[in-house]
């Protein structure tokens, strides 16, 4: 018996289905046939089970079931627990660039309002020169841009607390090793937590190295021992050296946590306990290399 997506045909004998674009749909996601003994069916066969009276009409309905078919894969999508989180960090990532970008226009702008500021503006950070600016008012348009640029930085520091909070959600084991706003721009760069937890450690290890990693391939330079998880307070504030090592061991937990998250979706507290003394054992310049 062939099953096709508008029946099931049997020694020339048809049984249709029945049911709207959106049933037929999931029934075409449901049947499963080998590529190798795919038979594309004809107009004619669904003609013969009632389907359609002629070609014309049994491509129209076709069109339906697919575009049917595509929403239902689209609303899947999106309806995946890590969708938003996505945007969330990705957004931040983007406020990050324009605030910093806009600080130091605004830094600039000062420095020709105030020519005698030059020496104290190489040493004052552009952020707090902007803070500086805000605060003291104005109607003029730089204090406007600086008032604004405050407030996007207020904005930018709510929407940080909610990524993280949302990360420990979505990826709940991930986020106990690293925190949330790490463990969420790991799943950004990744690009979801399926994509992330399939990923080997080695991998995760240098995730947000892209440049360096060229730079190796290219001209080899010194591979990068770490990426993003270098954000980590367990790798930055590691001895020297020790660090590359303590990267290591992360991110082969890191590994292990993000398949917890993407298959089970819970914390595992024997799992986090066991890592973070590993990943505190590697701290150290006497740990040893074992993972």
């Amino acid at each position: 018996m062939q099953s096709c997506w508008f029946g099931d045909v049997d020694n020339g004998k048809c049984i249709p289905f029945s049911g709207d674009a959106a049933a037929y749909a999931r029934r075409v996601r449901e049947i499963r046939t080998s590529m190798d003994a795919l038979v594309p069916p004809d107009w004619k066969i669904a003609a013969a089970c009632g389907i359609c009276r002629d070609r014309a009409e049994y491509l129209s309905l076709l069109q339906k079931v697919c575009i049917a078919g595509s929403e239902q894969a689209v609303r899947e999508q999106y309806a995946a627990k890590d969708v938003e989180l996505l945007q969330m960090v990705r957004t931040l990532d983007e406020m990050d660039t324009v605030i910093n970008v806009l600080s130091e226009r605004v830094a600039d702008w000062y420095q020709i309002r105030h020519p005698s500021f030059s020496r104290k503006y190489r040493r004052t950070p552009a952020h707090m020169l902007v803070k500086s600016v805000s605060e003291r008012g104005g109607g003029g348009a730089l204090g406007k841009v600086a008032t604004g640029i405050t407030g996007l930085s207020d904005t930018r520091t709510a929407l940080a607390k909610e990524v993280s909070a949302r990360a420990c959600e979505v990826m709940p084991n991930t986020s106990a090793l690293i925190g949330g706003l790490v463990a969420a721009r790991l799943l950004s760069h990744a690009g979801g937590l399926k994509a992330l937890s399939r990923l080997p450690a080695s991998t995760i290890q240098v995730i947000g190295a892209r440049t360096a990693l060229f730079m190796h391939i290219r001209t080899r330079a010194p591979a990068p021992k770490h990426g993003i998880i270098f954000q980590h307070r367990r790798v930055h504030n590691a001895p020297r050296e020790v660090r590359g090592k303590v990267a290591r061991v992360l991110a082969g937990k890191l590994a292990i946590a993000a398949r917890l998250d993407f298959y089970r979706g819970s914390v595992v507290p024997e799992f986090i306990e066991k890592a973070q003394a590993r990943i505190d054992l590697a701290g150290t310049v006497q740990g040893d290399d074992k993972q």
